[in-house]
């Protein structure tokens, strides 16, 4: 499944995930925040390790997006991203606000160029090989977190936000974006009863072109994504399991025969790779896909490229007004 997530990302450029929520200035660390955390900080990460800091980090670099996503959203401009073109391609909820050093690809970070740079922190997530941590650990304090858990998506996500806002010294903000968060699901469940969408069946789904085939990928309800949906008052129309982490599925054109007539279908790609977007791509003149009922009936819906499916709050947020405004519209 790693390996699949880091191709995804190459392959639509696979991690391989809900627009006002998008890109709104976070607030700075207020100084009770400050002082909170001005003494020395111990963590536990999601591998039981102990992470001592000095103090609150404040040159810290990211190997995956969805931290990235948590630093930038906290208010801490990291200084190290991996594939800064790719985050910057699909993560447009939370977008860069300087201009970080590219430290490689999310599987493989280059430990030279981050040990150059002499990082307070590195947070990574436990997707990372244990090989690659070891040796990162000799350059930096690293701060693991479980990349997702399919039990409780949503919770982990916060969790992962909570564990990096305390080795910052955000707190505060931290808080304030979970407020909000909620506050967005809250609202696009009650605009999506309103429009008569309550426990509409609802199914999200990427797919790749690779070697001329089509594989497409089901948010299941173990997905970050599915989770958010019946937030949302959605019901998930997948009935294919996920894996134990992601909560993501495997099918192809056949199987989607299997959804109900009246399912509305969704999806994300992006225009800058033909691969990534099939349903509107190759798909289009095969009548395997055009046949469907819920295709015939026009309720397949292309959501705003840029919305990281495995990202944090503001990327979930922007993903649930994206699903109500296309709902509203049927």
């Amino acid at each position: 499944m790693r390996r699949f997530l880091l191709a995804a990302a190459a392959a639509t450029t696979a991690v391989l995930t809900l627009g006002a929520c998008g890109t709104s200035e976070p607030a700075a660390d207020t100084d009770t925040d400050t002082k909170k955390t001005a003494e020395p900080i111990t963590l536990t990460d999601a591998k039981g390790a102990k992470v001592e800091l000095d103090g609150p980090a404040k040159k810290v670099v990211g190997t995956e997006w969805n931290v990235v996503e948590s630093l930038v959203s906290l208010g801490v401009d990291p200084a190290g991203v991996a594939d800064v073109k790719g985050y910057k391609t699909w993560n447009t909820a939370a977008p860069l606000k300087n201009e970080p050093k590219d430290i490689g690809t999310r599987g493989e970070p280059s430990t030279d160029t981050i040990a150059a740079m002499a990082p307070d922190l590195i947070v990574a997530t436990d997707d990372l090989k244990p090989a690659v941590v070891k040796q990162l650990r000799k350059v930096a304090p690293v701060l693991e977190v479980r990349a997702a858990d399919a039990a409780d998506p949503i919770g982990q996500m916060t969790k992962n936000l909570d564990l990096i806002a305390k080795a910052t010294g955000t707190t505060q903000q931290a808080e304030k974006l979970k407020k909000d968060f909620q506050a967005k699901l809250d609202g696009g469940k009650k605009a999506l009863a309103d429009a008569g969408h309550a426990g509409a069946k609802y199914a999200f789904a990427d797919g790749y072109v690779v070697s001329n085939q089509v594989s497409i990928r089901p948010f299941t309800g173990g997905s970050l994504i599915g989770a958010v949906n019946e937030k949302l008052g959605l019901k998930n129309a997948w009935t294919v399991e996920g894996d134990k982490s992601y909560g993501l599925g495997s099918t192809d054109v056949e199987g989607l025969t299997k959804l109900d007539d009246d399912v509305q279908f969704a999806y994300i790609g992006s225009d800058g790779d033909k691969n990534s977007t099939p349903f509107a791509g190759v798909l289009a003149k095969d009548s395997a896909w055009t046949s469907l009922p819920f295709v015939e009936k026009g309720n397949v819906h292309r959501l705003p490229d840029g919305i990281w499916m495995f990202g944090g709050p503001q990327s979930m947020g922007k993903y649930a007004d994206s699903v109500v405004e296309a709902l509203k519209k049927k």
